[in-house]
């Protein structure tokens, strides 16, 4: 690019910086120097390919969403967290909120995630184990008592019972007496993640993509009726667009992808491919591409090796705005922004000398903001033997407040936006997960040789990569790579294969009682007791009618919920509609 035109990108990078909203804040250095919110070539330099860097706020967005960066508004702090019952989580809820967290972000149990209640035999001593039992609206409501959800963000981790779990979320802010119109916060509803990485789903993939497009719609422009079967993530989407604007009813999730042994790439290449596909279902829906894609969500896992993370997220805020713009059409400029929540690697935890990872969560949250990620969720260092205790939860949240506060990483827009290295690592993940997106579309086409896919090129290729394990066949190799580097002792791992002495003895690990679950089943049976069964069986039965006659499945599913019906009970009814899902065998 010549000087001229990157001289007229400052400038309209200076008119958009000039009228946004800063922080009141010291924009200087340590030692008192002011630093100026972005960096360039200087003024008179040419600079090749400097298209493709940009200036933040500025297509394809490279550097960041915001021409302000963080000096606008600095990311939010998440902190992930749930065990035991609702109101034990509720507790730790109020200790982030009161220690500066900015955000809440729900771990639900086992047997939540797969959509079986406390009392299910199959829920036998797993509820509250690695989460918060939620069996109903009641819990619910317990979950955020006292916690306006009108005034906080809350993101929830479960992609199985999403839709269900989002209806007994929107029961409790209406019991609070809060609008559903108002409510903000991310839903992860990512459904193909599951197949490809994570494993906890409930039916085919199939009717999955139609209960969230259902919600979708239902959010997006009311309650339209459709005819296909892709059911649960199309009626999500229907459901969000529109009638809950600030709600983001999908995270497209690459974290699970990366922890199950993905490289940088693959995390990458997967995710963003995922999130073709729900734009491709939309699409498919009849819906507005502009109406539905700013309530996309996105999040990714921020891992060790520093560089290649920062040049990651660079790489995923390009490739999503080239592709919106060049192969989906759309026009509004929020329709081309990635936003994305991180989380640093659990799966470079170790159980050995487990201060050290205080260190490594640090590195990797560095990493995240650096590359100018939306939200952050730190890792406690005893996360690799049990969930967080109090102790641990509040180091992992003062080392965001610390990079936030006291390291001046928030003064500048892409600090590293020019670095040699940097730059070239960004183009070559992008090209990387380029030639995946065609590994993918030509599975699409192995499913569909006529090219008349029934959503699109990217979704019929991740089905038919489902189908035939190719994603985790994938993913496997290259855990195995790794693994067999690291025994090797090509990787090294502190703590692990070098420097072992240590004089850290064990850790005080929070446990969960078993008192727990005896309790969530005794206060379930009471809840069940209490409650009108007619209602519920009508209820249920409306919602059948509505997944058999192709009408929107979200009004029925929250009258369900009001009426106390819980969530195995629902995702039960849909299971003995539509089967359930076995993975095929791979060798």
């Amino acid at each position: 690019m010549d000087a001229d035109a990157i001289e007229e990108g400052r400038r309209r990078w200076q008119a958009r910086y000039d009228k946004a909203r800063k922080r009141e804040a010291d924009f200087t250095t340590l030692s008192g120097d002011a630093v100026d919110p972005v960096y360039g070539p200087r003024p008179g330099d040419a600079y090749q390919g400097f298209e493709r860097i940009g200036w933040p706020g500025e297509y394809p967005y490279t550097r960041g969403l915001h021409a302000t960066g963080y000096r606008g508004r600095t990311w939010t702090i998440r902190q992930f967290a749930g065990f035991g019952n609702a109101e034990q989580t509720n507790e730790r809820y109020k200790m982030i909120l009161a220690a500066g967290g900015g955000g809440l972000s729900v771990a639900f149990d086992m047997p939540t995630l797969m959509g079986r209640d406390s009392d299910d035999p199959r829920s036998l001593g797993e509820v509250g184990h690695c989460g918060v039992a939620i069996d109903s609206a009641a819990d619910m409501e317990v979950l955020f008592k006292d916690i306006p959800l009108g005034d906080v963000t809350t993101s929830m981790t479960i992609s199985g019972p999403a839709v269900p779990a989002f209806c007994m979320y929107l029961v409790a802010a209406e019991r609070q007496g809060v609008d559903p119109a108002v409510l903000n916060g991310t839903l992860q509803t990512d459904i193909f993640k599951e197949y490809i990485a994570q494993k906890e789903w409930l039916f085919e993939p199939e009717p999955h993509l139609r209960l969230i497009g259902d919600l979708m719609e239902y959010c997006a422009k009311g309650i339209p009726a459709f005819k296909d079967n892709l059911r649960l993530i199309g009626d999500l989407m229907e459901y969000c667009a529109k009638g809950i604007p600030a709600y983001k009813p999908l995270s497209v999730s690459g974290y699970h992808i990366r922890e199950a042994g993905a490289t940088a790439a693959q995390e990458l290449a997967y995710t963003l491919a995922d999130g073709f596909g729900y734009v491709e279902l939309g699409l498919s829906r009849g819906m507005d591409v502009d109406t539905f894609a700013p309530g996309l969500s996105f999040f990714f896992d921020a891992h060790l090796d520093f560089f290649e993370e920062i040049a990651k997220f660079r790489a995923a805020r390009r490739i999503w705005a080239r592709w919106m713009k060049e192969v989906y059409g759309a026009q509004n400029e929020k329709s081309m922004w990635l936003r994305f929540h991180t989380q640093t690697a659990g799966v470079s935890l170790t159980a050995q000398q487990p201060y050290n990872n205080v260190v490594r969560t640090a590195v990797e949250a560095l990493a995240a903001v650096l590359g100018g990620t939306n939200s952050l969720h730190t890792n406690a260092l005893d996360e690799t033997l049990a969930l967080p205790s109090e102790q641990a939860a509040e180091i992992a949240l003062r080392t965001q407040q610390v990079l936030m506060e006291e390291t001046g990483v928030a003064n500048v827009a892409d600090p590293l936006g020019g670095s040699w290295y940097v730059e070239q690592l960004t183009d070559r993940i992008e090209a990387d997960a380029e030639k995946i997106f065609d590994q993918i579309k030509e599975r699409g086409l192995r499913a569909h040789p006529d090219g008349k896919h029934p959503i699109g090129p990217i979704t019929s290729g991740i089905l038919r990569g489902i189908e035939d394990g190719w994603f985790t066949g994938e993913i496997a190799e290259s855990a195995f790579v790794y693994q067999r580097a690291l025994e090797k002792g090509d990787k090294r791992v502190v703590g692990v294969n070098v420097h072992h002495g240590s004089v850290t003895g064990d850790l005080e690990i929070l446990r969960v009682s078993h008192e727990v679950e005896r309790e969530q089943v005794r206060v379930l049976a009471a809840r069940k007791d209490r409650r009108d069964d007619a209602r519920v069986r009508d209820a249920l039965k409306a919602m059948l009618d509505a997944a058999r006659d192709g009408s929107n499945m979200i009004p029925s599913m929250l009258d369900a919920v009001r009426a106390e019906a819980t969530l195995g009970e629902i995702c039960n009814a849909l299971r003995d509609e539509w089967g359930t899902y076995t993975e095929p065998a791979g060798f």
